[in-house]
């Protein structure tokens, strides 16, 4: 009875704190609100100057109540009993009271480091460590560390245990939750790691990669918001089902400024979910292919005229198909781009029109100037033009690849004659079905190679031109502000990240990691991922080449994650014992915790696999509080989708081994585990991964 009474009156006591935190956080939004509504005011005065008042007043006032809004729950979930007997509170932002005093520090905040990293071995002025979980705005539970106990002074209750293990063994939603309340010593020290070079982050499943990726990217725009808030920060991951998965996250860290993209998204106007088999996606990956695809740039477009025959003052001037391909591979010389020089091929055409003209003598002939004036006059001859050497998108060259004529001339002495027939059948379906994850890439090596068409600059409107030519007058403070404003106006396309964050970095292949170091080449990096579950079956040492290349000589910061806190014991040792087949001197992570329930491994006729699916989905379904997810081979996933398409529920996502990568959920049914290991050369570790994903529970069915 002491024991509980123990627990009501600190659990009591935390409360009252929280109670004065809400009271503030109370009014701070009512502030933020009135900030908002006075900026609107400043509208009323009608000058340009109050409207940019107006603007930065708003958006500053509008962001800070969001972040308030978006911090409600959860907020305080940690406290500190220090040595020099003072107390702080951590939470998901910094709140100080009317006095100025701190009443919850920021867990990015220095001072807050110490509640990831204190252990009884190195206290680091810590007595007592406090997690507190909430609900809305109460208090439901304590567990405490007694980390200095010589240091701690009489009095001190210690309550409750197991922490980690408790948050651990909650159940999941659909998205990823965040683990700011119980971030570990070796996550944390890889979160805090300087912004600057390039931290690799490497573990094996459940170690908290991505979510130590995401931390970080949140922990350095609250260290150096105007570097990297101001230049952005890119977090990519292998698949649209992943990045709808993380998207949750760094918003619930009180962080809306990232950029979060798949890889089959980075290219603008297309979002590929196609994934290709393991020998294509190794061809399409490998640095070749900018060879394949630098042939192809230089070609001539299909179906473009064969000749020029064009009537001239009574004289035909002809240009033959061998004429018209020697003025391209003029105006085409060796790292030329073609958009670019497409002036450089129209003037190629009228200088040899003009010489053909002096050749045939035609009588009053002009000065060659007058004489590209006339023809540039002509329907006919724009026309022809227009078709020779038309503005070229990537799109249009990477579908030339369809045509398994054309693609054999691009690839021969480059790919061997397997690897072109592996990609002429790929690309067959190419128009039908849209590109594949893999195409990506390539349509942005040939946006690369294709260089930007030259278009009439655009002039900037100047926000101080008001209507009759009368143009307004504005102090230096007011154009400094609106050419901040402009400047923060990003492209589409933007390639000048502040940081770039790239998540199952294993499975990015050569010419992905082109595409990456675009968009890196002003970047500090965060890279994260695991070699053993990797599906890149390519040449490793070309793999190491792009990757290094993209990176640059940035220094390097590495750390290793030893702990698997997603899985309990019995599902990990079947994916450990599973991984060991080929890789057996492999370090795995250690699971820290153990349900008592062993998987369950089912083999079923070939006829009852669909059966048997329903079956064990519906059970787990009944089983786990949280989400189920059903893995499947990659082939039979719309196959497996329309087995439970009876099944309702929105805890159940359907997934292939490939998209499952980097998900969790708390129950997991595998369909047809030998037929993912037959797969490919990398079936192994996609089986590895496939089995590693569940918190909870996991069954798996093989057909016979």
């Amino acid at each position: 009875m002491t024991d509980q009474t123990t627990l009501q009156q600190e659990i009591a006591a935390e409360q009252r704190h929280l109670d004065r935190v809400y009271a503030r956080l109370a009014e701070l939004r009512r502030s933020a609100a009135r900030a908002e509504r006075d900026g609107y005011r400043l509208a009323r005065v009608g000058n340009f100057g109050a409207l940019v008042e107006r603007d930065a007043m708003v958006f500053h006032a509008a962001r800070r109540r969001h972040a308030l809004d978006a911090e409600h729950e959860g907020l305080v979930f940690g406290r500190l009993d220090l040595r020099d007997s003072s107390v702080l509170h951590v939470g998901r932002l910094g709140v100080r009271g009317a006095d100025a005093e701190t009443l919850v520090v920021d867990w990015r905040a220095p001072a807050a480091a110490a509640f990831y990293r204190a252990t009884a071995q190195q206290p680091l002025g810590v007595v007592r460590r406090r997690m507190i979980q909430s609900a809305d705005e109460r208090v439901t539970r304590i567990e405490d560390d007694l980390l200095d106990p010589a240091a701690a002074p009489p009095g001190m209750r210690v309550v409750g245990d197991g922490a980690l293990l408790a948050t651990l063994a909650k159940a999941t939603g659909r998205g990823m939750r965040d683990i700011v309340a119980t971030i570990q010593r070796e996550q944390d020290e890889a979160i805090r790691s300087p912004g600057s070079g390039v931290t690799v982050v490497s573990g094996g499943p459940g170690t908290g990669k991505t979510a130590v990726a995401l931390h970080r990217a949140a922990y350095l725009l609250y260290s150096d918001r105007s570097r990297f808030a101001g230049g952005g920060v890119l977090v990519v991951g292998p698949s649209a089902v992943f990045v709808e998965y993380i998207a949750s996250v760094l918003p619930s860290l009180g962080e809306n400024a990232a950029t979060l993209r798949s890889l089959g998204s980075l290219f603008p106007g297309f979002t590929a979910t196609r994934t290709d088999p393991t020998a294509v996606a190794a061809v399409k990956g490998s640095l070749r292919m900018r060879r394949v695809l630098e042939r192809a740039t230089r070609d001539a477009v299909p179906d473009s005229p064969a000749e020029l025959r064009l009537l001239y003052r009574g004289e035909l001037l002809r240009l033959t198909r061998a004429e018209l391909d020697a003025v391209r591979t003029r105006a085409l010389p060796p790292g030329a781009r073609r958009n670019e020089v497409r002036r450089a091929g129209f003037d190629g055409i009228f200088a040899a029109l003009y010489a053909q003209a002096r050749r045939l003598r035609i009588g009053s002939l002009p000065d060659q100037r007058s004489f590209e004036d006339e023809l540039a006059e002509r329907t006919d001859f724009r026309d022809f033009l227009k078709a020779w050497w038309p503005r070229l998108h990537p799109w249009h060259v990477l579908r030339w690849l369809t045509d398994p004529q054309r693609l054999r001339s691009y690839a021969g002495g480059i790919l061997s004659a397997a690897e072109i027939r592996l990609l002429v059948e790929a690309y067959r379906t190419l128009d039908a079905d849209g590109p594949t994850i893999a195409d990506i890439a390539l349509l942005d090596e040939l946006d690369a190679l294709l260089g930007k068409p030259v278009r009439p600059a655009r002039r900037r409107r100047d926000p101080f031109q008001l209507a009759g030519g009368v143009r307004e007058l504005s102090t230096h403070a007011e154009r400094q502000r609106a050419a901040r404003e402009a400047a923060r106006e990003r492209p589409e396309d933007y390639r000048e990240y502040a940081h770039v964050v790239v998540d199952e970095a294993q499975d990015v292949s050569p010419m992905q990691w082109r595409m990456l170091g675009r968009r890196g080449r002003l970047a500090s990096w965060t890279v994260v991922g695991d070699p053993a579950q990797t599906a890149w079956t390519g040449d490793p040492a070309e793999l190491n080449r792009a990757r290094d290349k993209a990176l640059g000589r940035r220094r390097r910061h590495e750390f290793t994650l030893s702990t698997n806190y997603r899985n309990p014991a019995e599902i990990f040792a079947v994916a450990a014992e599973t991984i060991r087949e080929v890789h057996p001197e492999l370090v795995l992570p250690r699971a820290v915790r153990s349900t008592g329930v062993a998987p369950v491994r089912r083999t079923v006729p070939a006829a009852d696999l669909a059966d048997a699916t329903v079956e064990a989905t519906t059970a787990l379904l009944a089983e786990v509080e949280g989400t189920v997810g059903v893995i499947t081979p990659v082939p039979r996933r719309d196959e497996v989708a329309g087995w439970l398409a009876g099944l309702t529920d929105a805890r159940l996502q359907v997934v292939t081994s490939l998209q499952a990568k980097g998900m969790e959920y708390d129950g997991v049914v595998l369909v047809a585990p030998g037929e993912i290991r037959a797969d490919s050369e990398s079936g192994v570790r996609t089986l590895y991964v496939a089995l590693s994903r569940a918190t909870q529970r996991l069954t798996t069915i093989d057909p016979r």
